[in-house]
C-alpha cells in the first residue's frame, strides 16, 4: 500500500517534468496536442483489442474452456486503458505497453505470479462450482 502512494506522488511529479521538458523542445500547443492524440488513438486501439479479447473469451467459454488467459488480457487493457486515459507521456508508454498484444505478455506473467501468490495465501479464494 506504500508503494502506492508513494507512486501517485512520485509519476505526477515526472509527468509535470515531462511536460516542462517537452513544452521547452517542440512548444507547449504540440504538447497539448500530443497528449489528444496519444489519448485519442490509444483509447481507440483498447477499445478494438478488448472487443477481440472479449470475442476470444466467449469462444472459450463455448467450447466449454476457463477463459484464463483472456481474463490476464481483459486486465491489463483495462489497466492499460486507465493509463491511456490520464494525461501524460509516461503514462502513456505504459498505456500503450499494456494494450499492445506483443508488449502485453511480459506483465501478464507477473500479474499470474501475483493472483497465484494471492490465492495460495488465502486472499483470494477460488472456489469451483
Amino acid at each position: 500500500m506504500r508503494w502506492l502512494l508513494i507512486a501517485f506522488l512520485i509519476i505526477p511529479a515526472l509527468e509535470i517534468g515531462v511536460f516542462i521538458w517537452a513544452g521547452g523542445m517542440i512548444g507547449p500547443w504540440w504538447v497539448v496536442g500530443l497528449i489528444l492524440l496519444t489519448g485519442i488513438v490509444g483509447l481507440a486501439l483498447a477499445r478494438q483489442q478488448g472487443i477481440e479479447t472479449w470475442q476470444r473469451a466467449q469462444q472459450s467459454m463455448n467450447y466449454g474452456q476457463v477463459p484464463a488467459e483472456e481474463i490476464l488480457d481483459g486486465i491489463c487493457i483495462f489497466v492499460g486503458g486507465v493509463f491511456l486515459f490520464t494525461p501524460g507521456f509516461i503514462t502513456d508508454i505504459a498505456g500503450f505497453i499494456l494494450v499492445l498484444p506483443g508488449t502485453r505478455g511480459v506483465f501478464k506473467g507477473v500479474l499470474q505470479k501475483l493472483i497465484k501468490r494471492l490465492m495460495d495465501k488465502d486472499v483470494v479464494i477460488y472456489r469451483k462450482w
